[in-house]
C-alpha cells in the first residue's frame, strides 16, 4: 500500500510577505463543525460550557479559551478549533462533523491587511466595525470564507482545495497595495 505524505494545505505557498503585510499558515488544529440539532440549542450550549468552559457563540462572534474556540460559520453552525477534539457528550445535542482536513486555516498580518481584503470581499473589515472576536462567513474573491479577527490578524479559513487559489488572490492584493505605497 502507498504511503501518502501528511501535507498542510498552503505547503510551500507560505509565508508570503509584500510591503508591511505577512500572509501565513496557521498552526494546524483539530477542527470540527457543530451544528445544534433543533430544539437543542440550550442543552448545547449548556454542555460547552460545562466541558469545556464556553458557549455556542452569537452569528458573527466567536467564543474561547486555551485549548479550544467556537467561531460562528452561518445558521446554527460553529467551527471548533482546538488542541483536542470537542468533548464527546456533545453529540447528544449536535452534529459533530471532524473538519481537520477539510480547511485551510491562513493568517494575514500587518498594517493594510483589512485594505488588501478589501479587495476581495465585500465585508468592512476595518478594526473599529470588525471588532476583535467577530466572524463573517462571506465571499473571498470567488471562493467562500470564514473570516475572524482574534487580535491584530485577521484570519482566514477556505476550503482546502482553494487553499492555492486564496494565496494567490490574496498575494495579487498584498502586492498591489505595496506597489501603491512604492509610488
Amino acid at each position: 500500500m502507498a504511503k501518502l505524505p501528511e501535507t498542510s494545505p498552503a505547503a510551500g505557498l507560505l509565508p508570503l510577505t509584500h510591503g508591511g503585510l505577512t500572509l501565513s499558515e496557521g498552526p494546524a488544529r483539530r477542527m470540527w463543525m457543530i451544528q445544534p440539532y433543533p430544539g437543542r440549542e440550550a442543552g448545547l450550549d449548556a454542555a460547552l460550557r460545562d466541558a469545556h468552559g464556553i458557549g455556542f457563540p452569537e452569528p458573527s462572534r466567536s467564543t474561547g479559551q486555551r485549548g479550544g474556540r467556537l467561531i460562528w460559520a452561518g445558521r446554527a453552525q460553529a467551527l471548533w478549533i482546538g488542541t483536542a477534539d470537542p468533548a464527546p457528550g456533545l453529540a447528544q445535542h449536535a452534529a459533530l462533523t471532524d473538519q481537520s482536513d477539510a480547511w485551510a486555516f491562513l493568517k494575514l498580518e500587518g498594517a493594510g491587511a483589512e485594505a488588501a481584503l478589501a479587495r476581495l470581499t465585500p465585508l468592512d473589515l476595518h478594526p473599529s466595525v470588525f471588532k476583535r472576536g467577530h466572524a463573517a462567513r462571506a465571499p473571498l474573491g470567488h471562493m467562500s470564507a470564514i473570516l475572524h479577527r482574534r487580535s491584530a490578524a485577521l484570519e482566514l479559513f477556505v476550503f482546502r482545495s482553494m487553499a492555492r487559489t486564496a494565496v494567490h488572490e490574496i498575494g495579487v492584493a498584498m502586492r498591489s497595495l505595496a506597489a501603491r505605497a512604492a509610488v
